[in-house]
């Protein structure tokens, strides 16, 4: 695959605002149908959009924070499940960027800036916990390892070239190994049937013996041993298509009302864009939608700022200041894209216009980790002036 390589965070902005124009058109007929967008996702790889967080140094744009979940929620606005599938992708890109080995590094930005996308092989179901990882790294006689689980929720796996799955070794250690898609013993599984999200093709990735070299494993489990930014990264471009998520339903609603809804007959308007009631509702939703895009701001410049200077402090800083924007921006778009109905009519309801993507999409991404926890450290660092703890959901 022949890839386009991005310059810089202005090229990346641009590139993917007319990418989101162009999976905008087709989004809901896709979602109506569940046709996975593997066209889409080709033009993104295409685009080079995949390899701007790679390394100046291995040839990549190297965007910042801000760039990123600015991509991410212009995407997020245009087709949510279109943006879900490479968030994975780039939060293993960033693995490599921080445990690879130089071989390793020199070899993976090479795939990705060709690029070829990664997926995600992580979570499990049935387990105690999230974090209850019970697949398996076994060491081989001649140093390679053999890798034996079911991962679920495995969203980017059926379109990756490569699938990072998450294991552990001997030692109970987590670590990643990144497994061509076409290994033999992986299978994946397109049975993800989710009410939201519906093309992300989110299924099981079944691993039965499969076979990999040691160069293709890295220590996951030291990225959490000092401050570190994977999880504040991680959660920014959840919080990105959320926002992206309300911002979209949003512009949808404001659409309908202008060309299709009636105003009440109480309000003595002529359009329903005079109706007063209607006014007042649409600036208090413009109103939450700025917030959430103001906190996802604040929190991408707080990563930035961290990447700068890496330290305990800045690095929770940057983790408080994503959690603050992940919680704004996973209830405004629920309830945006929940208000979208209230505002447009009995009309906006018909199951052919397919409006109600939006919520479904809202409450399914944002069922990723609950707000509740994020509330908690945020109180807890009010009071006591506690740090977060460092794990990849915060």
């Amino acid at each position: 695959m022949a890839a386009h390589v991005i310059a810089d965070d202005a090229e990346a902005l641009a590139v993917a605002a007319e990418l989101a124009d162009a999976f905008r058109a087709g989004a809901a007929r896709r979602d109506a149908e569940r046709a996975l967008p593997r066209a889409e996702l080709d033009r993104l790889s295409a685009s080079g959009l995949l390899a701007v967080t790679v390394p100046a140094e291995h040839g990549g744009a190297d965007v910042g924070a801000a760039t990123l979940a600015e991509v991410f929620r212009l995407l997020g606005a245009a087709d949510a499940s279109l943006a879900q599938i490479p968030q994975s992708h780039f939060v293993y890109v960033n693995v490599i960027r921080r445990q690879g080995s130089l071989e390793q590094r020199t070899f993976f930005f090479a795939e990705v800036l060709a690029g070829r996308r990664l997926g995600n092989a992580q979570s499990e179901a049935g387990t105690q916990h999230v974090q209850d990882i019970r697949t398996r790294l076994t060491p081989r006689p001649d140093g390679s390892y053999r890798l034996d689980g079911v991962k679920h929720y495995s969203t980017g796996a059926l379109f990756a070239d490569w699938i990072p799955v998450l294991a552990r070794a001997d030692d109970d250690e987590l670590h990643v190994a990144y497994v061509p898609r076409d290994a033999p013993g992986l299978t994946v599984v397109d049975d993800w049937d989710g009410m939201g999200q519906r093309t992300t093709a989110s299924g099981t990735v079944r691993l039965e013996g499969v076979e990999v070299p040691a160069d293709r494993v890295l220590p996951h489990h030291l990225t959490f041993r000092g401050p570190q930014l994977h999880g504040a990264v991680a959660q920014l471009l959840h919080a990105a298509i959320d926002a992206g998520i309300a911002s979209g339903a949003l512009a949808e609603a404001a659409a309908f009302v202008r060309t299709r809804s009636r105003p009440w007959f109480e309000s003595g308007a002529d359009t329903a864009v005079e109706d007063p009631l209607l006014i007042q509702r649409f600036g208090e939703l413009a109103l939450r939608v700025r917030a959430s895009e103001a906190l996802l701001k604040e929190a991408a410049r707080a990563v930035d700022a961290a990447r700068a200077g890496l330290t305990d402090d800045s690095a929770a800083e940057a983790s408080l200041a994503v959690a603050a924007a992940k919680v704004q921006a996973a209830g405004t778009a629920v309830d945006v894209a929940s208000a979208l109905f209230e505002v447009s009519g009995t009309r906006s309801a018909l199951d052919s216009l397919n409006l109600h993507r939006y919520w479904r999409d809202a409450r399914t991404h944002t069922l990723h980790d609950p707000p509740r926890w994020k509330l908690q450290h945020l109180g807890r660092h009010v009071l006591t002036g506690a740090r977060p703890p460092r794990h990849g959901l915060l």
